[in-house]
């Protein structure tokens, strides 16, 4: 069975290496359906760091949702040396890749809540959402991602599109 996992990624550390290269990795991993453009945005929780980037990918994928964030999201962020700090959740990070949407389901697995409940919070997932799948319907909400994104981005989360950044990896292939 195809599974689509709808990718949320965010790096603040060399960012504009990791960032491409997260999605070159990616795209190795499955299908690539489609790519976000990048969007800069300030750190939540923690503003004593640089700004991220921030973008998302659909990809298509033969793994079931827990292999596949074993198999691949783990790798993908120890390739680019990922280092989580258990005391301080909003580090800096070379890149973070959280399973945002998972097909159309609603569940809890291996301590994630699948749909990531941040997408209804925070601008800087729900915008790369949106360019991704705007009408895509929110399992929970009923909304679609680009009236979620319209909607957080009219508040005070400034979401910078970044047009020089881009994500060269093959879509389809």
């Amino acid at each position: 069975m195809k599974n689509q996992a709808y990718l949320s990624l965010g790096s603040n550390v060399d960012k504009e290496r990791n960032l491409p290269r997260a999605v070159e990795l990616l795209a190795a991993a499955g299908r690539l359906l489609a790519v976000s453009r990048v969007y800069e945005t300030a750190p939540v929780g923690r503003g004593d760091q640089p700004n991220f980037f921030n973008a998302a990918v659909l990809l298509e994928t033969d793994l079931e949702l827990e292999a596949f964030k074993n198999r691949v999201i783990s790798r993908i962020e120890d390739e680019l040396g990922r280092v989580r700090d258990p005391q301080d959740k909003n580090a800096p990070r070379t890149i973070d890749i959280d399973i945002s949407l998972w097909n159309d389901e609603v569940r809890e697995v291996g301590g994630m809540t699948i749909p990531d409940p941040q997408i209804l919070r925070f601008a800087h997932i729900a915008v790369p959402l949106a360019d991704i799948a705007p009408d895509h319907l929110h399992p929970l909400s009923g909304e679609t991602l680009a009236t979620m994104a319209g909607r957080l981005a009219a508040t005070d989360q400034v979401v910078i599109l970044r047009p020089d950044i881009k994500l060269k990896a093959a879509i389809g292939g």
